[in-house]
């Protein structure tokens, strides 16, 4: 599965898991994104697209 928007380019962020030892952890968070059918210039596409992306109403969702 794509780990980015095609819309807004969101990606994976990178951090640290901390312990309560203070011990620091390589962890990611990876963005809620959705296979949909999306409309680009006239055009019908599957994509993965964000939540925000899809609730801000950047992209026209056919059904």
């Amino acid at each position: 599965m794509a780990k980015k928007c095609e819309i807004c380019g969101k990606g994976v962020t990178i951090g640290h898991r901390l312990s309560k030892s203070g011990i620091r952890t390589k962890r990611s968070w990876s963005p809620n994104l959705q296979h949909i059918k999306i409309k680009i210039n006239n055009r019908i596409k599957k994509a993965y697209v964000c939540t925000h992306c899809i609730r801000s109403g950047k992209i026209e969702k056919v059904i």
